[in-house]
């Protein structure tokens, strides 16, 4: 069912407004440099909409989830952390560096969904600061410079949450116990080796922070300098260290650990802060989702809180050679192959994914075999709803399926950008892996009638309206 903001915007494209058809290419006249450099030329028509109450509610489910997984740990394994890490595969090196930071995982990351026409679904939760997609609000606050969108934004009472402005504040307030400037020197900081594939990306983000009031500086931890306990990066003393490098990248290089102890250590002694700590892990890992799902761990939870499991989490397993799965899973498996998608403990970014429906039966078998040894979930597959859009070029209606992501801060939500790819493509939807695949920004219209969590955006007023920088 196609929402009546979506459902007016397109009968207004098709009946002649080339205006409102065009907004989405004249919002490119106002791009910044580096994000025109980014993702200009990989722009879906147009942006998509969704009720303030049904992302806001979502946002809240996924705090909630958050806990949860941070729980697991005490709730299935006793408190033992070490069986906890080892049934979800994180090596002993990793949990070792986990484990060094005390506390849980802020509340920072990414969560990947898709709308399956009645709500929308958990695909991936990426809590760690290393997050892309973060300068796709750019898209949003773009659009309402174009008049022919802003006029149709305004008529609907269309807002959105600009992610770069939960960013900032996120990081002003992290520095604050090493820094009485409002004014933090941020430090964006890649495994060695790690900047090159994505520094059109990094290079687009670093121009959104510095149009925030931020400085941030782009480097390698090697590049990083310890001088007394003191950080610095190019030669300037830093303030907050924004890791985009993860435990699995340390013990992959040679001698990690100690290329990475002066950021550690500066960490611990608070005269730098780590962002986000290396806690993030703990939950990074998409076991994690397998042990919440598990009707095994049913015992470990309210029936609320697995009520609220049900609502957003696909049905997903862990699939591993220890024998824990057993046959009865692999044989549901093999006999549900157009059903399911096999996805990687630690991967991210679409790295490793096999999806059942665009296998062979006999690829499949021998896929089930292959991943137990490197450890794998095997999670039933969400069918995404159909979104239209208008081909500016040809006019017609197209049908596109759309991965919904929400960003989380200590503040709560902050913001969405959209990726897609032509329903008739049939591949799993990610920006660097298929030509195919667009973005877009958001925008959420008032719906409370919806009721339920996050329903009364006018209680939200910085929420409620259209936000610029």
């Amino acid at each position: 069912m196609i929402d009546p903001v979506t459902s007016n915007y397109i009968d207004r494209c098709l009946s002649g407004d080339q205006d409102l058809l065009d907004a989405m290419e004249h919002a490119r006249a106002h791009f910044p440099r580096a994000f025109e450099v980014s993702c200009g030329r990989r722009l879906l028509p147009r942006p998509m909409f969704i009720g303030w109450s049904e992302i806001l509610g979502r946002a809240d489910d996924l705090a909630e989830l958050l806990d949860l997984m941070a729980a697991l740990p005490e709730r299935l394994f006793g408190g033992d952390f070490a069986r906890y890490c080892k049934a979800i595969g994180i090596d002993p090196r990793s949990a070792s560096l986990i484990s060094r930071f005390p506390g849980g995982p802020q509340l920072y990351g990414r969560a990947d969904m898709y709308h399956d026409g009645a709500s929308l679904k958990l695909l991936e939760y990426n809590i760690d600061s290393g997050l892309g997609g973060t300068d796709r609000a750019e898209i949003s606050r773009m659009l309402l410079e174009v008049d022919a969108f802003r006029a149709f934004a305004d008529e609907h009472n269309l807002g959105y949450v600009h992610t770069g402005e939960r960013i900032a504040r996120t990081l002003r307030k992290a520095a604050e116990p090493v820094t009485a400037s409002d004014t933090p020197v941020v430090a964006f900081v890649e495994a060695d080796g790690g900047l090159p594939e994505y520094m059109h990306l990094v290079l687009s983000f670093q121009e959104m922070m510095r149009g925030l009031g931020l400085d941030v500086l782009i480097g390698e931890i090697s590049q990083v300098r310890s001088d007394g306990g003191r950080l610095s990066l190019h030669g300037k003393p830093v303030d907050v260290v924004l890791r985009y490098f993860s435990p699995e990248d340390i013990v992959a290089s040679p001698g990690g650990e100690e290329s990475v102890e002066p950021i550690f250590r500066a960490h611990e002694e608070g005269k730098v802060v780590l962002w986000t700590s290396m806690r993030s892990w703990q939950v990074f890992n998409k076991g994690c989702l397998a042990l919440l799902s598990d009707i095994r761990s049913r015992a470990a939870f309210s029936s609320r809180e697995i009520e609220l499991i049900d609502s957003i989490l696909p049905w997903t397993r862990a699939l591993t050679d220890d024998g824990s799965d057993g046959k009865d899973l692999i044989e549901y498996c093999r006999d549900n192959r157009q059903d399911l998608i096999l996805k990687p403990f630690g991967g991210y970014g679409g790295a490793g994914i096999i999806p059942g429906w665009e296998t062979s039966d006999r690829e499949w078998r021998d896929a089930l075999q292959t991943v137990r040894i490197h450890g794998y979930v095997v999670q039933r597959k969400v069918v995404p709803r159909h979104e239209p859009v208008i081909d500016p070029d040809t006019r017609t209606v197209e049908t596109w399926c759309a991965v919904w992501d929400a960003f989380l801060t200590p503040e709560g939500y902050a913001g969405s950008h959209i990726r897609a790819l032509p329903a008739s493509a049939g591949a799993v939807i990610n920006m660097g892996a298929h030509g195919a695949a667009r973005t877009t920004g958001i925008f959420c219209y008032p719906d409370a009638a919806r009721g339920g969590k996050g329903s009364d955006p006018s209680a939200r007023s910085e929420w409620a309206r259209p936000v610029r920088t």
